[in-house]
């Protein structure tokens, strides 16, 4: 009886040890993806700064979701995020847009651009922290 408690004992010891890795190897993954809300300015040279909030679904490389302004809601038509580097592609009623950004830690900074007037700029952005409990 002791044999078969101690055999037990190793076998779940072992699948704990091997389970471990892979557990904290999906968490690294995501902290590196970008789904979620990010908080964002676009610059504009003289003249006001457009804020704007992003709604990202990232899977595998692919990002989709939208962009939300003032204006109201684009959808982007394709994305991806490989190596640190977001690049979007949106289509609106009157204008297509274009914005890339790299990833430095928890802040997204880039260029975008605007089709058919040729405008564009910088833009920088952060992940929307969540409304606390006691905020609500």
């Amino acid at each position: 009886m002791n044999k078969i408690r101690n055999f037990k004992l190793v076998a779940g010891a072992c699948l704990l040890a091997l389970a471990m890795p892979y557990s904290l190897l999906s968490q690294d993954k995501k902290s590196d993806s970008v789904t979620g809300t990010w908080d964002c300015i676009a610059h504009l040279s003289g003249e006001d700064d457009i804020p704007f909030t992003m709604t990202l679904e990232q899977k595998a490389d692919a990002v989709t979701g939208s962009v939300a302004t003032h204006e109201g809601d684009v959808p982007i038509t394709s994305g991806s995020f490989k190596s640190g580097v977001l690049e979007l592609h949106l289509a609106g009623s009157e204008a297509k847009y274009v914005v890339t950004g790299k990833l430095d830690g928890a802040q997204f900074k880039g260029q975008w651009s605007k089709d058919p007037d040729g405008m564009g700029g910088e833009w920088e952005g952060k992940r929307s922290t969540p409304a606390s409990a006691s905020s609500k």
